[in-house]
């Protein structure tokens, strides 16, 4: 069982950049599609970003493209997101979680969430 616990949210700027990490227990992170998905207040969880389980291929959502960058470390059992250029529109709770389905974007093909961390974008 893999469990996930994020870190790295907080407050900031528009313009500004955050760095959010996902840290992982269990010997199998490294088998595993990862991705990081938001969610905020009264709207649905959407997709951000995915990575393949050695890093060769990444996916983006449109709204997050060019600013966002997904990065794994299997060594340290770690995925992070690093955001740049950040928006109002960014602020929402952000959740790592682990593939389990077959699509790399849909919210149903994830789980073992873990808890979130918050992202503010003061405009």
């Amino acid at each position: 069982q893999v469990q996930l616990v994020e870190s790295g949210g907080g407050l900031v700027q528009a313009g500004g950049s955050l760095r959010l990490s996902c840290a992982a227990s269990g010997r199998t992170f490294s088998s595993y599609a990862m991705g990081w998905f938001r969610q905020a207040p009264g709207k649905e969880r959407e997709f951000v970003a995915s990575i393949t389980w050695n890093g060769g291929n990444t996916n983006y959502a449109d709204s997050v493209k060019g600013r966002f960058t997904i990065s794994r470390d299997n060594a340290k059992n770690t995925v992070d997101l690093q955001m740049n250029s950040l928006k109002p529109e960014d602020t929402a709770v952000y959740y790592c979680a682990r593939r389990i389905g077959i699509h790399i974007t849909r919210v149903d093909d994830f789980g073992s969430w873990g808890r979130g961390t918050q992202v503010t974008v003061s405009s």
